[in-house]
């Protein structure tokens, strides 16, 4: 398989966690799914794809104007991530972008910006074991603007200390690949390396 190419102009990652580092789609898909038929709300794999990125909260929010319900974000997304926290110790990586965090691990800074809440994303770094490797998280919680908006990635290259034109993104998703433009930075689509 055809290996993930590094830009000249690199000299610090930032990597997206669902679906880049974690393969976790599934699980939260299922989770959403599962949450959704107990709020008696219609959800499918395509509406989620078409939110990665995007933190529960503002999920629910489109969900309760497409359905025009009224919908406790707070109630919903409790529940959903006691169903997904449930079923996280079938967490598997994506070795083709983890592979690139062993390598490069103490040559080149690197840090993890996500759509997610910290608690979880933490979690799942931990369970994979990427903790030793990545120490920057940057999660839903630690910014106003969510992905497409640039915050999260700028947030990651000021925490390493990194210009955002030498940071290199690697994502999976529309939003996040928007707000790595939006932030000044490279970015590369992992989904073709899996």
């Amino acid at each position: 398989m055809e290996s993930i190419n590094i830009f000249p102009s690199t000299k610090a990652f930032i990597f997206d966690l669902d679906g880049t580092l974690a393969d976790t789609m599934p699980l939260h898909f299922e989770a959403w799914k599962k949450t959704a038929a107990i709020m008696n709300l219609e959800f499918s794999a395509d509406f989620l794809k078409s939110c990665a990125g995007m933190p529960s909260s503002k999920i629910i929010e489109l969900l309760n104007k497409k359905n025009k319900r009224s919908i406790d974000p707070e109630e919903f997304s409790n529940l959903k991530e006691e169903f997904f926290t449930k079923d996280m110790h079938k967490i598997k990586e994506i070795s083709a972008v983890t592979d690139l965090v062993y390598k490069y691990h103490g040559k080149i800074p690197m840090a993890v910006g996500t759509g997610g809440k910290r608690n979880i994303a933490s979690e799942t770094l931990q369970i994979l074991g990427l903790d030793k490797y990545i120490k920057i998280l940057v999660s839903a919680d630690d910014v106003e603007n969510h992905k497409p908006q640039p915050d999260t990635f700028l947030k990651c290259a000021e925490l390493m200390g990194i210009a955002p034109e030498n940071c290199q993104v690697f994502e999976d998703a529309i939003l996040g690949f928007e707000a790595a433009k939006a932030a000044g930075m490279q970015v590369t689509d992992v989904t073709p390396f899996y």
